[in-house]
């Protein structure tokens, strides 16, 4: 007369089947989690490099302190610059290229339609090109610059 139920064999197999599903889930989690937390501090610094554009004189200079050195001069929530004075941040700046229009003036001197004045404006011109880096404590952030000098 035989019983109809799981030998232990079944059952081994049966629960590391689980255990296996089980360990795969708890991987993507932490996955997930390390992803996500890593997005929110790329999302957190680019915040803080929005300060830099928001104001043409700053980040073309390399500077090291709290992010409030950097911000001091806007209009911000008492919270928030508490915040600031705890974030250490250096900012460096990296000229990429030069164009000075002055040489491109001989290429302007063929057109014959432009004004004498507009010549003139348009040679001393310069542009700068520069990469201004904030480098925080667990995350960094870039923006590309244009300068017109």
């Amino acid at each position: 007369m035989r019983r109809h139920a799981f030998t232990l064999i079944e059952v081994m197999v049966a629960v590391m089947i689980i255990s296996v599903v089980i360990m795969a889930l708890l991987q993507l989690f932490a996955n997930n989690t390390h992803i996500f937390s890593s997005l929110d501090k790329k999302a957190q610094t680019n915040q803080y490099l929005s300060f830099l554009v928001s104001n043409s004189d700053y980040g073309f200079e390399d500077k090291r302190g709290t992010l409030y050195d950097y911000v001091s001069d806007f209009d911000l929530q008492d919270d928030l610059r508490h915040t600031l004075k705890n974030i250490k941040a250096e900012l460096v700046y990296q000229e990429k290229e030069t164009i000075d229009m002055k040489d491109f003036a001989s290429e302007d001197s063929s057109m014959q339609t432009q004004s004498e004045d507009a010549k003139e404006t348009n040679s001393d011109m310069v542009f700068e090109i520069g990469s201004s880096v904030i480098k925080l404590e667990e995350s960094s952030g870039a923006l590309l610059r244009l300068r017109l000098q």
